[in-house]
């Protein structure tokens, strides 16, 4: 299956799809993975690679949004995941809180840059999750938290093609 997804083009398309899914990984491991099928594929399309990879990060987004925070408070008091859960649902408030008094007004805007700005612990899914422990706005949430991921897609972009011009150039 690994060969598959790696050996062939539309594999290689739904690796990145798959990986832009995966909690902490999203777009920070799927666009260096696009643009290092690109340097070996011929045939592999940056630009259709970024949509896939934007459209799978997107997806998980509403389930973050309106089930992340239920199934916290629900296993809050669970034997063995109850210490966790409430750890998570304490600490996104109090983050949520946090983050409320310093944005002000700008909460939108602030969802957008914590999501935009690719370092560990941010992204879609922890911002997803902030504004449905903030109760926010659903929709005004989706449009920041795109914004973030059109942000961090050309962050990396930028980082990983400079990143694999400098490596092709120290090869040759």
């Amino acid at each position: 299956m690994l060969r598959f997804l790696k050996g062939s083009l539309i594999g290689q398309y739904i690796f990145c799809f798959l990986l832009s899914m995966v909690p902490l990984v999203e777009l920070r491991g799927a666009i260096p993975s696009a643009h290092g099928f690109a340097q070996t594929a011929t045939h592999f399309n940056l630009v259709l690679g970024y949509i896939i990879i934007a459209i799978g990060n997107m997806i998980p987004m509403p389930f973050i949004f309106f089930f992340a925070r239920k199934v916290l408070e629900w296993g809050k008091d669970k034997p063995l995941i109850g210490r966790f859960f409430t750890f998570c649902l304490e600490k996104g408030e109090k983050g949520g809180k946090k983050l409320q008094q310093k944005a002000g007004g700008g909460l939108y805007f602030a969802l957008l840059l914590f999501v935009g700005i690719p370092v560990p612990g941010t992204g879609a899914w922890t911002g997803t999750l902030a504004a449905s422990i903030l109760d926010m706005d659903f929709k005004k949430s989706v449009l920041a938290v795109v914004g973030g991921i059109a942000l961090a897609g050309t962050i990396m972009g930028i980082v990983s093609f400079l990143t694999t011009s400098a490596i092709l150039g120290l090869a040759h």
